[in-house]
């Protein structure tokens, strides 16, 4: 079992940028730019790799390889991106590895490729890349190859030895649980659970009963044995159950207008553990938006828009204003759950502005379009 922190030490401390291992300061999957470079990244990996894994470890200072984090990303269906661009697409899976210096909610994210042992090319067009582009790495560099297209294994003693590096041990693992249940989370309602006598899954949340039904709110849920944050939200609704084999989590969003709030069951997960060592999680979309009068949220939409012109040009709202635009990444996601396809591109030209002027509106804003993420990819 591989503790994903010290992998992520491992190929730092002793390795620049190669072929098996790239590093970023942060990728953009949002934007076709950004999806392009991406997918260029994957594709010259996997083809420089055909019997090794491959990484990009993302968060990291490129000059001084300075630990800085990103948000926490919580895209399952990263697969689905990949699959989609990628003909012969390698297996792909993007990880959240908490590191201490970092703050709450940011982490180290690592993304692990595995070839199919098949050259892999772009299906289709990409930002400026052709489909049909055969890329693959030349030192640190993502190169499109045209002539001698052939994979060779040059790296699988290199990563196996680092992967051997990284391999867990009980005091990692006992040294996990008590930092992550009496130093992180202290002031939190922590609990953890060992499944097939080989896994710990730490959670931490505010706890609260409605029913007979528990439910956490900032919850936080770490695979300790990997050093892998499963799922960090410091605004949704979470409930949690378990038997012998699994794990299960539903996700609730609040949504509605004005004082009309509900929650709603967005996405279960449930992460099932072998007798072998192994686990496999799957996700399930569950979500049914609510659904509303299109003249009512056109006139919310235009009152979004108007309030984040405002806010762009650093004029002052008034009271009644500076009410509506607590509930501005609500109503933005409403509107797009409803059908106006504007509200995203809205969303995320107010990402800078309200960075500036209020952070706690503006993480709000980061999880409505963690919402929208989930939706699209499903």
């Amino acid at each position: 079992m591989i503790n994903k922190r010290l992998l992520v030490k491992n190929l730092l401390a002793h390795n620049d940028e190669n072929s098996f291992y790239d590093k970023k300061r942060f990728i953009d999957i949002g934007q076709k730019e950004g999806k392009g470079k991406f997918l260029k990244h994957v594709c010259a990996l996997a083809n420089s790799n055909p019997k090794n894994n491959s990484f990009i470890v993302i968060g990291v200072e490129d000059e001084d390889n300075k630990i800085v984090g990103v948000d926490f990303f919580d895209d399952s269906k990263i697969q689905n991106l990949v699959n989609a661009y990628l003909d012969n697409p390698p297996l792909i899976s993007y990880e959240n590895i908490p590191f201490p210096q970092l703050r709450d909610g940011k982490v180290v994210g690592l993304v692990t490729i595995k070839s199919n042992g098949k050259i892999c090319s772009l299906r289709r067009n990409i930002w400026k890349y052709y489909g049909g582009s055969v890329f693959f790495r030349e030192g640190s560099i993502s190169m499109p190859k045209v002539f001698d297209i052939e994979m060779k294994d040059i790296n699988s003693s290199t990563v196996a030895t680092i992967e051997q590096h990284a391999r867990n041990n009980i005091e990692f693992t006992l040294d996990g649980v008590i930092d992550f249940i009496n130093n992180r989370h202290r002031d939190l309602s922590s609990n953890y659970k060992v499944f097939k006598e080989q896994f710990v899954v730490c959670w931490a949340g505010n706890l609260k009963k409605v029913k007979k039904q528990e439910y956490y709110s900032r919850v936080d849920i770490e695979l300790i044995n990997e050093q892998v944050k499963l799922f960090y939200s410091a605004l949704d609704e979470v409930t949690i159950s378990y038997d012998d084999d699994s794990f299960t989590t539903i996700e609730y969003v609040q949504l509605g207008l004005g004082a009309q709030q509900k929650y709603y069951p967005l996405e279960k997960v449930v992460i099932t553990f072998s007798e072998n060592g192994t686990y496999n999680i799957k996700s399930n979309l569950i979500f049914e938006p609510p659904q509303y009068d299109k003249k009512t949220l056109h006139h919310i939409l235009n009152a979004n828009n108007a309030l984040l012109a405002k806010l762009t040009k650093n004029i002052d709202l008034n009271p009644s204003e500076k009410m509506d635009l607590k509930l501005l990444p609500a109503t933005y996601l409403i509107c797009f759950l409803n059908g106006f396809e504007e509200a995203k591109d809205r969303m995320a030209k107010a990402r800078p502005v309200l960075k500036k002027q209020n952070e706690k509106i503006y993480q709000s804003l980061k999880e409505s379009l963690r919402v929208i993420r989930k939706v699209q990819y499903n």
